[in-house]
């Protein structure tokens, strides 16, 4: 099967900034189902295997769209290495909601897409953003939330260390691969206080009624299984996968030089590509 590859394309966004997307997908005289993918904390489109699990939704006969934010800390010149700590303190979630839509916006029109199937999937962070996505856009036809969070407040420091950060208006989280300190402005807090209703996850995900696919590891760190427990709770529409011994990234690591995909991020693949096919 032949399969097309357009790496870098520059998505434009007047509200954040200029930003990287990648499509894979299948040489086909027909439309084809647009799969879009969203990258969590301290993550970027390139990150780890997620090239492979492309290549996989393309073979399968999907339109797959991976991107990264705009504030995630690449740019455009330097996709894979967070080359702008500023930008990346400079993040919000009204930012990646922006920088979601106008991916939307770009791709509905490709020529080779069926706007009328369009499924999202967030890892992480990115699957907090995308249950919220999924509430608010009609074109959005279904959900897969990969190792996905289930609330943001709680994510943000309280007590002592939230006085600290409000009085300096910084805060700093070491990369631990890097080993970069990257910045956490106070103004991503004051971005989600200002939308708090907006960026509730449990309100979001009681009031969708697209299916809705939860996929989560028992060995994941950061986050917990309960929070894929409490997002099936919330949900009447959505289904259950658990992976027993997956971690956070399903085995996957940054870099990741094997030419398969490891064996938890493959079986996640099969079924969320099973999901997808049984739903539209």
């Amino acid at each position: 099967m032949k399969l097309n590859i357009e790496r870098n394309t520059i998505i434009k966004n007047p509200k954040t900034r200029d930003f990287l997307a990648d499509a894979f997908y299948p040489e086909s005289e027909n439309q084809l189902p647009l799969v879009i993918f969203a990258h969590g904390y301290k993550g970027y489109k390139d990150w780890g295997a997620w090239n492979l699990m492309a290549q996989k939704f393309a073979e399968a006969g999907f339109f797959f769209v991976k991107f990264n934010f705009s504030h995630n800390g690449t740019t455009i010149k330097k996709p894979t290495d967070f080359a702008d700590l500023e930008a990346f303190g400079q993040n919000n979630f009204s930012k990646e909601m922006s920088d979601y839509d106008e991916v939307l916006n770009y791709f509905c029109n490709h020529d080779k897409v069926d706007s009328e199937k369009i499924a999202i999937i967030g890892h992480s962070r990115g699957g907090g953003i995308s249950v919220i996505k999924a509430f608010e856009d009609d074109r959005v036809k279904l959900l897969i939330s990969l190792a996905g969070v289930s609330n943001f407040k709680y994510r943000f420091p309280t007590k002592d260390r939230f006085d600290e950060w409000k009085n300096s208006g910084v805060m700093y989280s070491e990369n631990k691969r890097t080993h970069q300190h990257m910045p956490h402005y106070f103004q991503f807090f004051e971005d989600f206080e200002r939308n708090e209703q907006r960026f509730d996850i449990q309100h979001a995900a009681q009031h969708l009624v697209k299916p809705f696919l939860i996929i989560q590891g028992t060995d994941d760190d950061a986050v917990k299984d309960k929070e894929a427990f409490l997002l099936n709770e919330w949900c009447k529409t959505s289904e259950l996968l658990v992976l027993e011994h997956a971690n956070h990234v399903f085995g996957a690591k940054e870099p990741w030089t094997e030419n398969q995909l490891p064996n938890h991020l493959q079986e996640a693949t099969s079924a969320m590509i099973e999901f997808i096919n049984n739903q539209i």
